[in-house]
């Protein structure tokens, strides 16, 4: 089939290029494109299969993100690789338990804890806003460890929100600033998106034809999105968190009305 004569890829790679660089620089892109591909591919397409291009894009977009802000922003990456390790695990084992778990107490659940997110971070003008100068300590290499294996184990079963929560996560009880949170933030959502992959590819529910330029999109939108976060700097980020944060309340709300 002629791309060009493909009414779907054109929608394909205007939905691909908003939803990376949404997604690197304040994270959330899913909620864009999930959405959006339900719109955008055909009424019969099956859902594993658009959930199988959804994550071969995600992860090229989150890639070429992770790369960016690990080029020039310092990371820890002795917390974050056995932390990745544990949620790429995690993320593979709850792609395949999902079919096995009641899903529908999750959004109520998630919703909550967005208003908490999006309240606190508004209240503490301060929040992220500071460069921690202090090294880890090894308590926090252990929550690391936890956080690492919930949050590969949330992306598995359910997924939205995953960069944001991961983001918050390090800002209030690591002490990052926003920039660093973010970037920390991309290695272990890097690492849950390949792991989807593993279970998705190999299951035939990658379709290239659709997946291949909805990749190409948006990795170029994360381009695109983190070095406009980066130039933004802190204060750019937390604005973005809170508006993302009021994004998601709302969608979560709507789907549960």
């Amino acid at each position: 089939m002629d791309w060009l004569n493909d009414a779907h890829i054109w929608w394909l790679l205007i939905l691909g290029f908003s939803a990376g660089l949404m997604d690197a620089a304040v994270g959330g892109g899913g909620l864009l494109q999930i959405p959006g591909l339900f719109g955008v591919l055909p009424a019969q397409t099956p859902a594993p299969v658009v959930l199988g291009v959804n994550k071969f894009a995600s992860a090229s977009g989150t890639l070429v993100a992770t790369a960016q802000y690990t080029r020039r922003i310092s990371v820890p990456w002795a917390m974050l690789i056995p932390a990745a390790v544990l949620a790429f695990g995690f993320s593979y084992l709850g792609s395949h338990i999902v079919v096995y778990l009641p899903t529908s107490w999750m959004k109520p659940s998630i919703l909550v804890i967005l208003i908490v997110m999006a309240a606190y971070t508004f209240l503490k003008k301060d929040l992220g806003q500071v460069e921690r100068q202090s090294v880890l300590t090894k308590r926090e290499y252990i929550n690391g460890l936890i956080i690492g294996a919930l949050i590969g184990l949330y992306d598995g079963v359910f997924g939205p929100g995953t960069g944001s929560l991961l983001a918050f996560v390090f800002v209030r009880f690591f002490a990052f600033d926003f920039i660093t949170a973010t970037a920390s933030s991309k290695v272990i959502n890097l690492t849950t998106n390949l792991a989807a992959l593993c279970f998705f590819i190999p299951h035939h529910y990658v379709i290239w034809h659709w997946a291949i330029p909805l990749a190409i999109a948006n990795l170029t939108g994360g381009l695109i999105g983190a070095r406009l976060a980066m130039r933004g700097g802190t204060k750019l980020l937390r604005k973005g968190f809170i508006v993302l944060l009021c994004i998601m309340i709302g969608r979560f709300g709507y789907d549960l009305m």
